[in-house]
């Protein structure tokens, strides 16, 4: 890993919440149908603990958690409420 302070606004963190969203996305788009088990995919795919792992044995500070809010264009995700955030999109092929 190298900090490069001018990079564009870019977090290498696998976090689970921004797994989860991109799942709404696929399902937003009709890529995905029906229940989807948004956390437990995410924590699947995501390995979280793996990379903070890496970061803390080269020195980084990892986060504590795995899920957090995120503003996506000006609009907040929060993982919590996964469903709730596809119903909220007027465009959608789901």
């Amino acid at each position: 890993m190298k900090r490069v302070p001018d990079r564009i606004d870019f977090d290498p963190f696998p976090w689970h919440s921004m797994g989860v969203w991109i799942l709404t996305q696929m399902k937003r788009w009709g890529y995905i149908e029906g229940d989807v088990d948004y956390k437990g995919v995410a924590e699947r795919v995501y390995l979280a603990a793996d990379c903070k792992k890496v970061m803390e044995d080269l020195g980084y500070d990892a986060p504590d958690i795995t899920y957090k809010s995120h503003t996506i264009m000006g609009k907040t995700f929060d993982p919590e409420t996964p469903e709730a955030y596809v119903d909220s999109f007027a465009i959608k092929k789901a």
